[in-house]
């Protein structure tokens, strides 16, 4: 038996004709970048989150740099984030010419630690980027708190979130604007790259589509210069169609969440992902931690069990920013976390028989 960390090809079986009938009423009206589908999903997914605009974008990465760019975040100012997360988040922060500030992360949700953020404000902050990291959100409380008694920005990365809420609010409405990513192994995802930004600021929402569109109002009239950051009409129509469906598709992570669980619960030699207080969890990915991580990982995979480090070297001691001069031990915390982290095969249609199977070959390995 091989089972991948997530099946495609069974989630499109399930939804096949009107994915099929999507695609093909794109082509056949060859209405490919006219941005009309965009225009309906934008409309939608940002309803959905609670926002009042959407921006399509051509990927989670380039909604976040638009959103820092159109806040006017540049040289000479500091955004705070988390090293416990994937690259993209703090790009976003140095494509915008701004330095990235690492902040540790909490054990038990692996999110970035609010009473942590509060020592990283200096006077050239501008920014938190908390992530809603494997499908929950930080205690946003605490963190608009902080924000609001500095003078900052939220700029929510939701690209893991799609769904999930903080109490009775969903994830992409926290901040001046949430950037999403709809990467194909999201809970939402495209069939190639595919993101947007959500918010509910009219003028920000404007200046990000001129960004993204090569900073022009009409054909050949440019405001400014721009980027080629959109998102295509394949993609959205893909999307419409999926987002009738993700609510219940989440149910279904949660209730595979549930049942590895309750199989996985008497292992002393594992941590289980925890769904904390104020949190409704979407589980992106099933995170276990043990402190035999790479041992178990090689024997999963001898018996075609497929499983991933996310993310196995935290931000801080990634080559890419040594000119930070971060060291190890900064952030102890996150380099405990990275060092003992396994992402669990994980999808609406992982069945209970390969659930058991994934459980069995942890327990054996353990014994």
């Amino acid at each position: 038996m091989t089972i991948l960390l997530v099946d495609l090809r069974a989630q499109y079986k399930t939804i096949k004709d009107e994915i099929d009938n999507a695609i093909k009423e794109v082509i056949e009206r060859a209405v490919f970048a006219s941005e009309e589908y965009v225009r309906k999903f934008e409309n939608e997914f940002a309803g959905y989150c609670g926002r009042k605009y959407g921006v399509g974008t051509s990927s989670g990465s380039t909604a976040l740099d638009l959103t820092l760019i159109a806040l006017g975040i540049g040289e000479g100012d500091e955004v705070i984030t988390t090293p416990n997360t994937f690259i993209a988040t703090s790009e976003a922060i140095t494509h915008a010419g701004a330095r990235c500030v690492f902040c540790d992360c909490e054990e038990e949700s692996y999110n970035i630690d609010p009473d942590e953020i509060k020592k990283k404000i200096t006077k050239k902050t501008k920014a938190i980027i908390p992530v809603d990291l494997f499908g929950q959100p930080p205690d946003m409380d605490r963190i608009f708190e902080l924000a609001n008694e500095y003078n900052l920005y939220i700029i929510e990365d939701a690209a893991q979130a799609h769904g999930s809420r903080y109490k009775d609010k969903p994830c992409g409405s926290f901040g001046v604007a949430s950037c999403f990513s709809f990467y194909p192994s999201k809970n939402l995802g495209a069939y190639g790259h595919a993101g947007m930004v959500v918010t509910d600021d009219e003028k920000l929402a404007k200046k990000i589509r001129l960004l993204a569109n090569h900073g022009r109002e009409e054909r050949y009239e440019h405001i400014f210069e721009g980027y080629n950051f959109r998102m295509d009409d394949i993609q959205a129509a893909i999307l419409l169609v999926k987002l009738r469906y993700i609510d219940e598709w989440n149910r279904k992570r949660r209730e595979v969440a549930k049942t590895y669980n309750e199989l996985l619960k008497d292992i002393p030699d594992i941590i289980l992902p925890k769904e904390m207080p104020y949190a409704y969890h979407v589980y992106h990915l099933y995170v276990i931690r043990t402190k035999k991580r790479d041992e178990l990982q090689k024997f999963l995979r001898e018996k075609g069990i497929i499983t991933i480090i996310h993310y196995p070297i935290p931000l801080h001691l990634q080559p890419a920013y040594s000119y930070l001069g971060y060291k190890k031990g900064d952030f102890p915390v996150a380099e405990r976390c990275t060092s003992e982290v396994l992402s669990l095969p994980m999808y609406p249609e992982l069945t209970r028989d390969k659930i058991e199977y994934i459980v069995d070959a942890i327990k054996e390995f353990f014994s």
